[in-house]
């Protein structure tokens, strides 16, 4: 039996060490491990040789520094994971396995708010195809992680606005995809998991704390804080959306008025522009258009960065993140952006905070919340399955 103390409930949480800290980078040098861990060089020495034996993890030589070393992944066999993003206008799928290392992954159009029925029926075909033309056994499926647009109620589970999504009152998202695919399912918004797809994959790599802004249909907020999304205790932290900014503005659909988003999401933005360039216009395109020197949505442009400037600063006074990584179409048009929220955080931040902040537009494009549900599964599930594997034949076992 495994006691409390004793040498082999040590053992046990080395390894767990060990392999959380391989499972949250994707790969790491062993210098890389004795350092996130706080092991002794040693011990991870002796640790990575048990997991190797035990197949769970994979060692390959690299460099680090001009010297030679050893990356220590975890093995492709050890398990696969699924992330599902909803968008609004969107489903994207991705199969990815536990050495961070994207398998497949597709994306159709679909309207999610309409039927959540419809929604659950495409997903899990999208699933099932992705995994079949991948060649895995989807015994080998150990999580899935799922993007919704809108805030997670964190007692019920449900969406907590169904003004954003009203044909999904009173759906569990996490037991309806689990009780068709037979797996864990962990849920998040599409903020939150953009920040997780950023923190880990893309412009958020190597900070700690960090906003993840997305300007779409609404604004949302995903924040990095030491390393792990907070939620805040109701599951809402992060709406900066209706942060007010203008008490006489437009009124908002959370009943506000003058709340940022009456003066950045897109469906009060694109109605500025519509009588010159169309009714079919989208944010995307007005992207563009400023990009090409077209002067009424580069003003357009201008302005809604500078909101979202203002709301940025209101975060830098309250959290001083390191990093703000601005996700969305919006972020494809660069500085003309970028330039305008950094002049908002310039005026109304705290100087202090200001000054330690970098403002930089995603890595990921459309990606960031399916890899932020691929990086949700790795940061969720534990490591005791993983572990299952890890003595070699004829070591002490784990009870």
């Amino acid at each position: 039996m495994e006691t409390p103390g004793s040498q082999t409930s040590l053992h046990r949480a080395n390894l767990e060490r060990v392999v959380r800290a391989v499972r949250m980078a994707g790969s790491l040098t062993q210098a890389e491990i004795a350092r996130a861990t706080g092991l002794s060089a040693a011990t991870v020495s002796n640790i990575v040789r048990e997991l190797k034996d035990g197949g769970t993890v994979e060692v390959t030589p690299t460099s680090a520094g001009g010297r030679r070393a050893r990356s220590v992944a975890l093995s492709g066999d050890a398990g696969i994971v699924i992330g599902v993003d909803f968008g609004h206008t969107h489903l994207r799928v991705a199969v990815g396995n536990l050495a961070h290392q994207v398998l497949a992954e597709e994306a159709e159009p679909l309207d999610v708010d309409g039927s959540a029925a419809e929604g659950f029926d495409r997903a899990e075909q999208l699933v099932k195809r992705l995994i079949a033309a991948s060649g895995i056994s989807q015994d080998k499926v150990i999580g899935v992680g799922l993007g919704v647009p809108g805030p997670i109620d964190v007692e019920s589970g449900t969406l907590g606005s169904t003004s954003i999504l009203p044909g999904w009152k009173g759906i569990n998202p996490s037991e309806e995809l689990s009780g068709r695919l037979g797996v864990p399912v962990y849920v998040d918004n599409d903020a939150n998991l953009g920040a997780l797809g950023e923190l880990v994959w893309g412009s958020g790599r190597g900070v700690k704390d960090l906003a993840y802004i997305k300007v779409a249909s609404g604004v949302g907020a995903g924040l990095v804080i030491s390393g792990q999304i907070y939620r805040g205790p109701g599951g809402t932290a992060g709406e900066i959306g209706h942060i007010t900014l203008d008490e006489s503005g437009p009124v908002c659909r959370c009943g506000n008025r003058g709340c940022l988003e009456t003066f950045t999401a897109a469906r009060y933005v694109l109605p500025l522009l519509q009588s010159s360039h169309g009714a079919d216009l989208t944010m995307e395109r007005v992207v563009q258009l400023a990009r090409e020197g077209d002067p009424g949505c580069r003003r357009v442009v201008a302005d809604v960065g500078r909101h979202i400037g203002s709301g940025v600063a209101n975060l830098c006074n309250l959290l001083n993140p390191s990093r703000v990584v601005l996700g969305g179409d919006l972020a494809e048009a660069g500085e003309l952006v970028l330039g305008p929220i950094r002049d908002s955080v310039s005026r109304y931040a705290i100087p202090s905070a200001a000054r330690q902040l970098s403002v930089l537009p995603g890595a990921l494009g459309g990606r960031s919340e399916v890899l932020g549900a691929l990086a949700l599964v790795l940061n969720e599930m534990g490591d005791s399955s993983l572990l299952d594997s890890a003595l070699p034949a004829g070591a002490p076992a784990f009870t």
